[in-house]
């Protein structure tokens, strides 16, 4: 990453920024792209942590099977019962330590 913002892009795009790195690195890395974004910089992402998507997404588009299914503000895209059933499970909201009798 600091190789791409040596040349002072208005945008920059990240695959997966998130995959494989450690849970303080991580925070350390999401508090620079929130810095980015408030200086005015364009960050387009694919990301599959909802959490970063919730905490510094505009807009966001879910894609699946190639097909985009859901575009808006995150809270909208993530109550999408599409967007539910393809990433969060058609259950994601049961508490599975609940007795099924």
């Amino acid at each position: 990453m600091a190789r791409a913002l040596m040349s002072d892009p208005e945008m920059i795009m990240l695959d997966e920024p998130m995959a494989g790195v450690n849970p303080a690195l991580t925070e350390s890395l999401l508090d620079h792209i929130v810095d980015l974004k408030n200086e005015g910089k364009t960050i387009l992402f694919v990301e599959h942590d909802m959490h970063m998507v919730r905490r510094i997404s505009d807009w966001v588009v879910v894609m699946a099977e190639g097909r985009i299914i859901a575009e808006g503000p995150p809270q909208t895209v993530m109550s999408n019962p599409a967007v539910q059933d393809a990433y969060l499970g058609a259950h994601h909201d049961t508490d599975l330590s609940e007795d099924a009798s």
